[in-house]
């Protein structure tokens, strides 16, 4: 973080990103809820998205004008980051928290088109300075110092002139950096990622296409040996061979034959589970992402589940202090009806005397 960005509004979700290669399922981007904050950058005036897993960036985001955040669910939303090249989504625990990053998320980004008007309306007035700024530089080195109209005013405001279109551009030249290092910070995750992905795929070709380069050699092996045995037939002929040697060559050669054909069989059995196994992996990946779905809810009802109970104490501590009182009123009615009893009898014994 930058020495002037300040947090200005944070919530705990979970963070997901979406799967650079299918761009359909989600991959979390963390084990637990973590923080999820909007920064600001005083001295560049801009806005960032900030959420931290452990000691890595789980999400660095630049908030811009162009950027919308949708609420796909009653808990779960999403934006783009055209940047990063990639889709951020985040599960809240309830929907008012949805609610209030959704709010706060469009409040900042009018605030961030707000800094861009602004800021674009500086660039075009410190572009005027300084254009304007060298035709009076060298109007002042023309004229003659005793002829100066304005004296030392004219000098104070020409080198306040000088100061706006240096200051203006350091502040170019320092958003121009900024804007720089973030992109090579997405250049270097999208690099990463894609290696990622390039390893994995090159992995599963190899896994999948060694039994079938396994079987070609195989299937070239006894391609030859049938050749050889063909020779062999056709050489014992030439010479006339005996009947018995010629049927066992013809029965060994059929059993080849038969062989090559199963083998021909199971390459392309193999070939075909390609697809299948492709079909699997899908299949894997949507199950993986409604188990996930299945843990946020499940989530969501332990959190009902202790508040339920937390309401069930206090409802028997409300009656074990009801019955206390109750209990305490009977004591104080039983001591009442005693002293009620004792003036009943006093006033019996002054009516008899």
């Amino acid at each position: 973080l930058g020495r002037g960005e300040q947090p200005i509004f944070s919530a705990r979700a979970h963070v997901f990103q979406i799967d650079p290669t299918t761009k359909r399922n989600w991959i979390p981007a963390s084990k637990h809820a973590v923080t999820v904050s909007f920064f600001y950058d005083a001295t560049r005036n801009v806005y960032r998205i900030i959420s931290v897993g452990g000691t890595k960036a789980i999400i660095n985001c630049t908030v811009t004008p162009s950027m919308t955040f949708t609420k796909t669910s009653q808990k779960f939303g999403q934006w783009a980051d055209s940047r990063a090249n990639t889709v951020y989504g985040l599960g809240f625990a309830t929907e008012q928290q949805l609610h209030q990053f959704a709010e706060k998320f469009k409040e900042v980004k009018d605030a961030a088109r707000l800094a861009r008007e602004k800021s674009q309306d500086k660039e075009l007035a410190n572009t005027a300075l300084t254009i304007a700024a060298p035709q009076d530089l060298s109007d002042e080195l023309q004229s003659p110092p005793v002829m100066c109209v304005n004296g030392p005013e004219d000098k104070l405001f020409r080198s306040q002139s000088a100061d706006i279109t240096l200051s203006s551009e350091k502040e170019r030249i320092k958003k121009m950096l900024s804007e720089g290092s973030i992109c090579e910070m997405n250049l270097e995750a999208e690099l990463f990622t894609l290696q990622d992905s390039n390893s994995k795929l090159v992995a599963a070709l190899h896994e999948a296409n060694a039994n079938v380069e396994q079987w070609k050699k195989q299937l070239t092996a006894y391609q030859e040996e049938t050749e050889r045995l063909r020779d062999q037939v056709a050489d014992l002929e030439a010479h006339g061979p005996s009947d018995l040697l010629k049927d066992e060559l013809t029965q060994s050669l059929e059993e080849l034959e038969a062989l090559l054909k199963a083998k021909d069989e199971e390459i392309h059995i193999l070939q075909s589970k390609k697809g299948e196994y492709h079909e699997m992996e899908h299949q894997r990946d949507e199950a993986i992402h409604r188990l996930r779905e299945m843990e946020m809810r499940n989530s969501d009802l332990e959190r009902r589940i202790q508040n339920t109970e937390q309401n069930l104490s206090n409802s028997l501590e409300d009656r074990d202090r009801l019955d206390t009182e109750i209990q305490r009123a009977i004591e104080i009615l039983d001591i009442k009806i005693f002293d009620l009893n004792d003036l009943r009898q006093s006033l019996v014994k002054l009516i008899d005397k």
